[in-house]
């Protein structure tokens, strides 16, 4: 997994959408991220940890291409601007579900 800047993740997320234009599907997911990079331990010694400010990851694959980034509060507009023009532009590519018509549903039906 790859850790990008927020300006060269969309570019890469760019490539992605490109490259499986035609076959294949890219993953996106979000998660909350306190900037934490070890797992908490179950029991014994738990420290608190409080994050300074909350953040924001975003992890994007394709196959074996496995992209991320990490968003802060102060970002999150500009991203989520940047971001949304990205998935408008790269979701013409869908197929559209065949819709059977009535007149074939009530045939069936008798």
């Amino acid at each position: 997994m790859v850790l990008l800047e927020n300006d060269s993740f969309l570019t890469e997320l760019t490539r992605l959408f490109q490259k499986c234009r035609t076959s294949g599907s890219v993953v996106i997911t979000l998660k909350k991220y306190d900037g934490r990079t070890k797992p908490v331990p179950r029991k014994g010694n738990t420290e608190s940890f409080e994050p300074a400010d909350n953040k924001c990851l975003i992890r994007a694959s394709e196959g074996k291409k496995k992209i991320s980034t990490v968003v802060s509060t102060k970002e999150v507009i500009k991203f989520q601007m940047a971001y949304s023009n990205l998935l408008r532009a790269h979701m013409d590519g869908l197929k559209k579900k065949d819709k059977k018509s009535k007149s074939k549903k009530t045939k069936a039906t008798q």
